[in-house]
């Protein structure tokens, strides 16, 4: 019985052949490494996945899915919303039998539904410290945010808040009809691979400094960031004559820490 999709879940389902083995190879497996799948979907991408891997954990919310990929004899199905998942927990019971993890890390991917992707990106955030690396399909205008540079117009608080602890990149562009039902927006697959030494800060007051900094992206900081930082008792240099947009990563890692 054909499964439908269901627009609660943002359920869009990969099709495209050619298109799965470009993301399969930009993901390279090597058996026994311990991978997370998010959104198996049709296990269109997990079928290759796992005759690479041996063994693959799949998260899936939707039940009917779940029951389907039980069938699986290679698969761990984690029938669950993932925001409500333990990253920590899941890679500790992962790493017990991987044959292939060097660093002691795990690796997920997945088709992230796009009515929940940056949730997602950020619950993994608070949980980097367990992961090799991720490679995620997204709506291709949210990975062009993710990975803008400063000074365009793509540059926004998710710039800043995954550039400070992931290197980043747009490593395939993904069009509409690869998928059933296809979406009404392009899609791409972004590569994040946590820096493996990260600047120390307090996260609480980077994201509170620049949810204030981009806040009105149009006025210049003076008028945002600087009553913020005068509340905030700073007493440092830092050019606030200057839009959000026109701040490095660096720039806002060096003043979170100052503050």
């Amino acid at each position: 019985m054909k499964h439908i999709a269901r627009k609660r879940f943002g359920q869009h389902f990969l099709t495209d052949g050619s298109i799965i083995a470009a993301i399969v190879d930009a993901i390279t497996p090597v058996a026994g490494q311990p991978m997370v799948e998010i959104g198996p979907g049709l296990a269109a991408l997990t079928q290759p996945l796992v005759e690479r891997l041996g063994r693959l954990t799949v998260i899936e919310l939707d039940r009917d899915l779940a029951v389907r990929l039980r069938e699986h004899p290679q698969l761990t199905v984690v029938e669950s919303d993932v925001l409500k998942v333990d990253f920590r927990a899941l890679a500790r019971q992962m790493l017990a039998s991987a044959t292939a993890a060097p660093l002691g890390k795990i690796r997920v991917v997945g088709n992230l539904p796009y009515n929940i992707s940056t949730p997602i990106l950020f619950h993994l955030l608070a949980q980097v410290e367990v992961i090799e690396d991720q490679h995620f399909m997204l709506q291709k205008e949210v990975v062009d945010r993710m990975v803008a540079k400063p000074s365009t117009s793509d540059y926004s608080r998710l710039s800043v808040m995954l550039q400070w602890r992931y290197e980043m990149a747009n490593v395939l562009l993904v069009p509409p009809e690869s998928f059933d039902p296809p979406p009404r927006v392009d899609s791409a697959v972004v590569r994040m691979v946590p820096l493996a030494q990260p600047p120390v800060l307090q996260v609480k007051t980077l994201e509170m400094l620049v949810q204030v900094a981009f806040s009105q992206r149009r006025k210049i900081l003076r008028n945002t960031l600087g009553k913020w930082l005068d509340e905030k008792g700073f007493a440092g240099q830092f050019d606030l004559q200057r839009r959000a947009e026109e701040v490095t990563v660096a720039e806002f890692v060096a003043l979170a820490q100052a503050v």
